[in-house]
């Protein structure tokens, strides 16, 4: 009974220190990791340009095999301190650490230069670990959950700016014709949407006075388009910042929620004692 509870104890200590930045050690291995990971994307960009790779083979070989194992260490040792590996194998950044360090790997198996420079292309997924990193950071949780709590508004807003894009590039096609470059309904939507989008490529361009009038209202509809959704995200982001005083950065070592109120003893998803 004793060595069970050490060991719990053990996988619960490791936990804190891999999955939550509450701690001197879990803020430490944030930054460490997050060096490794910007070293490892670097290393592939320099392998794939043929003058360095030539100049330091041997060198950046064994940084990646080295950085390869540091995190065949830590995929391994995230899956040993939770109580259900399932939820972090099959979660998004579970997949994403074990196509990104699996690549190496397979360079002994797989025969030919070409498919082994494809497979280790697919270390670059390495910078999607940063993204694990920046939700323990407090003001990008709030911007993560004030994104989440927009998107229903951000979903309609986008809808409606896609009916209004068919609806002006209908009226573009019908003012302007083939003849001035508005090939097809479509072609003339995406006219639109570039307009709105103040991105303006100027492979199409109205020419009769109508469609330049028109033209130019899009533009003016573009700026406020873009103020829309900045809005939305801003209000629910104050929101947010209200509500973070009460909420935590623990994560649950069971099933891997976070966003626990600062007085909770169990988690909200699962029931675990935190």
């Amino acid at each position: 009974m004793s060595d069970y509870k050490a060991q719990d104890g053990w996988r619960r200590k490791l936990h804190e220190i891999i999955y939550g930045t509450h701690t001197p050690q879990g803020k430490f291995f944030d930054i460490v990791l997050l060096v490794l990971i910007l070293y490892s994307v670097v290393i592939v960009m320099l392998e794939s340009v043929p003058r360095f790779d030539d100049e330091y083979h041997d060198f950046l070989n064994i940084s990646e095999w080295i950085v390869t194992l540091l995190f065949t260490i830590e995929y391994i040792l995230r899956i040993i301190c939770i109580k259900k590996p399932k939820q972090y194998i099959f979660s998004f950044f579970g997949l994403v650490d074990l196509l990104s360090t699996i690549p190496k790997y397979l360079s002994f198996f797989v025969v030919g230069s070409q498919y082994i420079t494809a497979f280790r292309a697919l270390r670059l997924l390495r910078v999607f670990r940063i993204l694990k990193l920046v939700r323990f950071v407090g003001e990008s949780n709030n911007l993560l959950r004030a994104l989440n709590s927009s998107r229903a508004k951000i979903a309609i807003f986008v809808f409606f700016v896609l009916i209004i894009s068919v609806l002006l590039g209908t009226i573009m096609y019908l003012v302007e014709g083939p003849e001035h470059g508005f090939n097809s309904i479509p072609h003339s939507v995406y006219w639109t949407i570039v307009t709105l989008t103040t991105v303006g490529y100027g492979d199409i361009s109205p020419e009769t006075g109508l469609g330049q009038f028109i033209a130019t209202f899009i533009m003016i509809i573009g700026y406020g388009i873009i103020a829309v959704p900045t809005g939305i995200v801003t209000v629910e982001y104050s929101k947010q910042r209200h509500q973070a005083e009460e909420t935590g950065i623990v994560s649950c070592h069971n099933c891997l929620a976070e966003g626990h109120l600062g007085t909770a003893k169990h988690c909200y998803n699962c029931g675990s004692k935190l």
